[in-house]
């Protein structure tokens, strides 16, 4: 927790200093409160007493009254403050502590989780800020206080409260030691019901299609259970602390009111005044300690969750980033839109195996590279490695003659325009989507990239054309659409590099083909990197790498291939027959 302060900004550290004189000054006029009741009481039990001096303490009480609910309602508003600005920053740093997080450490945090530390364990901390500041500095303040100004009241008097005080410490920290253990599984099983939650409304339509809406609702109900059982749990333990408080308050009132009558009894005169003025005193004191240990244990009931909370947020926030940032941000060759692996490998930091094996090649400016092979045989993977979504293992990989890893992430990304295998669509306008990350990019530009990317038939026909708002994942377009969209999305930013990752998948055979021809117009001077399943979308280009297994088994163009290479004649003749391989190697010629 004191970690999680210490993100607190000088401005909010004042208000905390600020808090604490006025939390200080509060006490001290609550507890002058008795003072003046005790005078008063004495006053009115003597003869010869005036109504002035009655009225003179009366009105310091008041006084003090009315200081002490100005100063609580300051504090308020300045913990109300604090708490909402401590959110605001811890939120802001894990977000963008999560955006400069590698894919694998994503991965292992997971996004539901990720999504509930961001959310709701900052918001623990917010109302533990925000309703327990006040009381995290009054109680503690509060029963010192009122200790030493009881302590040498009466032996007797002392011994009854600090009876009532060890009942209630007994009582509070066998609570926390049984509850805190149980908060950290509430968190987890937080994390799990927004994983299932999250999981059932991306895949809606596949649950409705296969009729797997009971077995959902059953899969929530099994873990929304489980939820509900252990903060059922914590409640019930909670629960003991109201009943144990009241029986020691009456304890407490009881005990010193019985001591007091003894003493009382056997007292005269002057004696018997004080005493009974003390005692007076003595009550409202040890109410007041024990109303600042009800206000700890209040305190106590939020404290272990937003503990957890707080280690939970903390655990993002000191991962080590694995993928570092390098040094260089500007051209330092006079070559551009080069790409070379040197023996590279790659192993997921969780692997046991090499995804791939001594992978080397290399696209010049200009040229169409593509890559194709069996699922699973790295094609992806491999290409992640050059914007750096990955780090390779071994060897290296050099983009105009630089190691990836001598970048500044955002130069290279600036080189880079990367067309992911599920395309992704903002909740904004199509034009800002096409523009996103650029924010320069004339409405010109955007136009032509969405003509080349064959977008420009179906954007110009929606109702608002260019400024249509997409819904969140481009629901209101097809997935054809949506990669259309993607597409041009890159080629808005004129990029040296292109990088598809199987993005021609949804398109029918027509428009691939047409858009490639426009595309390989419009980015003639840029390279082009493709992953694709299809023959018919990489036959063209001007060279092929063929992966199996996470090794290079055959480079060269389509013809040489199916001469020189066994698997790619096996994925091509899996997808056409020897006349359509002939007719497609002449339509290329063509081309």
């Amino acid at each position: 927790m004191i970690k999680t302060l210490k993100n607190l900004r000088k401005r909010e550290w004042i208000m905390v200093i600020i808090s604490f004189i006025l939390v200080c000054l509060q006490v001290w006029l609550e507890l002058k409160m008795p003072d003046f009741m005790s005078k008063i009481t004495v006053l009115v039990q003597t003869e010869g007493s005036q109504m002035s001096e009655i009225l003179k303490n009366g009105s310091f009480m008041l006084y003090c009254a009315v200081g002490s609910l100005l100063s609580s309602v300051i504090v308020g508003y300045l913990a109300s403050e604090i708490a909402a600005s401590l959110s605001m920053i811890i939120r802001k740093k894990v977000f963008t502590k999560v955006q400069n997080l590698a894919m694998n450490e994503i991965k292992a945090f997971s996004t539901s989780s990720l999504i509930t530390r961001t959310t709701n364990d900052i918001t623990q901390i917010q109302m533990l800020l925000a309703m327990g500041l006040q009381l995290i500095i009054k109680s503690p303040i509060t029963v010192v206080w009122a200790i030493t100004k009881i302590v040498n009241k009466n032996l007797v008097w002392s011994g009854v409260v600090g009876v009532g005080v060890v009942i209630l410490m007994s009582v509070v920290a066998v609570l926390m030691v049984i509850v805190i253990p149980k908060f950290k599984i509430v968190q987890k099983l937080i994390d799990k019901i927004n994983s299932v939650t999250r999981e059932n409304l991306t895949g809606i339509r596949v649950v409705r299609a296969f009729n797997a809406e009971e077995y959902q609702e059953n899969k929530f109900e099994q873990v929304n259970q489980d939820l509900t059982k252990m903060q059922t749990f914590n409640q019930k333990a909670y629960s003991i602390l109201s009943p144990t408080m009241l029986f020691v308050m009456h304890f407490l009132t009881l005990g010193i009111y019985f001591i007091g009558a003894y003493l009382i009894k056997d007292a005269v005169g002057a004696e018997k005044l004080n005493l009974f003025g003390d005692m007076v005193v003595f009550s409202s004191y040890a109410i007041q300690v024990i109303m600042s240990f009800l206000m700890l244990a209040f305190i106590f009931m939020m404290l272990p969750r937003a503990q957890v909370s707080c280690n939970r947020i903390n655990e993002v926030l000191d991962t080590e980033i694995s993928i570092k940032d390098g040094k260089i941000n500007s051209n330092v060759t006079n070559e551009r839109g080069t790409i070379e692996f040197k023996n590279v490998g790659f192993m997921y930091p969780d692997g046991e195996e090499y995804v791939l094996k001594n992978i080397s090649f290399k696209a010049s400016k200009g040229e169409t590279v593509a890559f194709i092979g069996s699922t699973g045989s790295g094609k992806s993977t491999l290409i992640n490695l050059i914007p750096r979504f990955y780090e390779a293992t071994e060897g290296e990989v050099l983009v105009d003659g630089v190691n990836v890893k001598e970048y500044t992430q955002e130069f290279l990304h600036e080189k880079i325009g990367y067309i992911s295998q599920k395309a992704v669509i903002f909740n904004t306008s199509i034009s800002e989507n096409i523009s996103y990350g650029k924010e320069n990019i004339s409405e010109e530009k955007i136009k032509k990239a969405i003509e080349v990317a064959q977008a420009k038939e179906f954007v110009e026909k929606m109702e608002n054309g260019y400024n249509t708002q997409m819904s969140q994942g481009g629901t209101n377009v097809s997935g054809g659409q949506k990669q259309r969209l993607s597409i041009a999305r890159a080629i808005a930013r004129e990029p040296e590099i292109y990088i598809f990752d199987d993005s021609f998948s949804a398109l029918d055979y027509k428009t691939d083909s047409i858009l490639r021809k426009e595309l390989k117009k419009y980015t003639k001077d840029a390279t082009t990197l493709i992953v694709a399943q299809r023959i018919g979308t990489i036959i063209n280009s001007d060279k092929i790498i063929v992966l199996d297994e996470g090794r290079i088994v055959g480079q060269g163009k389509h013809k040489e291939l199916l001469v020189n290479c066994e698997v790619y004649r096996q994925i091509a003749l899996s997808q056409l027959s020897e006349k359509e391989l002939e007719m497609e190697g002449k339509i290329c010629q063509d081309q």
